[in-house]
């Protein structure tokens, strides 16, 4: 789960983990985010705004993510590391120049409020 994904609730009105369980199958799956992914949304829990609030929401939600340390210190490339060593099968992400990084392994928002593996 990268920052954006967790994020989704509030940004895109995405119920993440519902869709997740639609497209893995409910309980066959287990959820990793990388330290660098928790530390980037408590830096942007503590401003101001819908980004702030999404944040804070994403952060509450990470706390149902087993929390994984990586050498990487920046989330995309933390991310990466995740899925190149095969902790994670799948990273779910709203962000296209991770997807690009990560062929056949995101899984993105398609169309209005669905996930979808890209």
């Amino acid at each position: 789960m990268d920052t954006s994904a967790l994020m989704m609730p509030v940004e895109c009105d995405v119920r993440v983990f519902d869709e997740l369980d639609r497209i893995l199958g409910a309980g066959v799956y287990d959820l990793v985010t990388p330290r660098a992914v928790v530390r980037e949304l408590e830096k942007l829990a503590d401003g101001n705004g819908t980004e702030a609030t999404a944040a804070s929401v994403g952060r509450d939600l990470a706390e149902r993510c087993t929390v994984v340390e990586t050498d990487a210190d920046y989330a995309d490339d933390a991310l990466v590391e995740l899925a190149e060593r095969g902790t994670a099968d799948y990273v779910v992400t709203r962000d296209g120049p991770l997807r690009d990084r990560l062929p056949g392994k995101a899984i993105g928002i398609r169309g209005h409020n669905q996930l979808a593996i890209n």
